[in-house]
Order: C-alpha cells, then sequence, then structure tokens
C-alpha cells in the first residue's frame, strides 16, 4: 500500500465484515513529540484469543475466497519501520480496536494519503454502519461522524452522489484547516 489511508481503509472493511454498527477512525499528529498515530476501533464480532495471537501472519485470514490477508502485516510494517508501534486488541463480541503509530519525520513513514476518499468510500460500502473521523492536529480537532449528519438529513439517503462529493469537500477543507498549511 502506498498510503496510510488504505491501512486505514483495509481496516476498517475488516470491521464492516464483523458487523459492526460504529466504526471509530482517529487520527493524530503531534509534531512536538514527532508523531503520527492511527486507531481504528469498531463494535464488530470482535476475535478470539487464538486468531488475535496469529492475525498479523499473512498465511492467517477468515477470508474464504483466499488463503492469505495482507492488510494487517502490511499495516504493521509500515508502522514499525516509521519506528512507531503495532498493537490490537479484540474481544468477541465486543470489537476491535488497531493502533499504529509512527515517527511523524521518517523517511519511510509513508504519507497520509487521502482521507475524504476513504471515508466516502466506506459510507457508500457500509450503509448500515455509522463512521466517526476525529482528526487532530497539534490540539486542533475536526469531527465527522455519520450519525449526526444522518439526522441532518433527515431520511435522505447518505450514499446520494451529491451527498458524497459535499461530504469528500467538506472533510478536506476542515482537514487542511486543521493541518494549517501542514504536509501529512
Amino acid at each position: 500500500m502506498e498510503e496510510l489511508a488504505l491501512n486505514i481503509l483495509d481496516v476498517a472493511c475488516n470491521s464492516v465484515a464483523a458487523e459492526a454498527t460504529l466504526i471509530d477512525i482517529d487520527v493524530s499528529v503531534d509534531t512536538k513529540s514527532d508523531k503520527l498515530s492511527i486507531s481504528v476501533s469498531d463494535n464488530g464480532k470482535g476475535m478470539s484469543k487464538e486468531f488475535l495471537e496469529k492475525v498479523t501472519d499473512p498465511f492467517a485470514t477468515t477470508r474464504t475466497t483466499r488463503k492469505v490477508g495482507m492488510g494487517l502485516p502490511l499495516f504493521k510494517m509500515a508502522a514499525l519501520t516509521a519506528d512507531g508501534e503495532f498493537a490490537i486488541d479484540s474481544e468477541t463480541g465486543v470489537g476491535t480496536k488497531t493502533t499504529a503509530s509512527f515517527k511523524l519525520s521518517h523517511i519511510d513513514r509513508m504519507p497520509l494519503g487521502d482521507l475524504p476518499s476513504t471515508v466516502v468510500t466506506l459510507i457508500g460500502a457500509a450503509k448500515s454502519t455509522d463512521i466517526v473521523l476525529k482528526y487532530a492536529v497539534d490540539g486542533r480537532e475536526f469531527v465527522f461522524d455519520t450519525r449526526k449528519i444522518k439526522k441532518v438529513l433527515d431520511g435522505v439517503d447518505i450514499t446520494e452522489s451529491e451527498i458524497i462529493v459535499w461530504l469528500k469537500e467538506m472533510m478536506k477543507e476542515n482537514i487542511m484547516l486543521i493541518n494549517g498549511g501542514l504536509a501529512i
């Protein structure tokens, strides 16, 4: 994967497959500590302790269409390559939280990429799953919550093309404001 947003999309798609009704995506940048942190949490099925122990092995997958799962191993490798850390916590029947951190200035850290496209892709792919994106840079924060947007839409389908375009642009504008000119 060439950008971290694709790793986020992969993990969130796992959450959708685990029948999550809520996915929390938290992206936080702290320039003073030179750290980028990403977490994806869900309230899906969760994983057994046995599967959790081997989930970052590319040959451990729940998919029936193929025998390898590269998403989590690649995400872990991306974090560790950039002097970061990687963890997955999960409990059957409760949900899963995947966390990765990166040294922000590390030469091998992948760019964050197109986070708004990631979120609108998830919205389109999983209508019944609510998504909360928290994006913070040095204490400035933007929160995007599909539950609040659906309430305002008052029955209008959030996946209508005009709404998706508007949501994507709104996220882009807010992320740019929070970044304050910082390239992440």
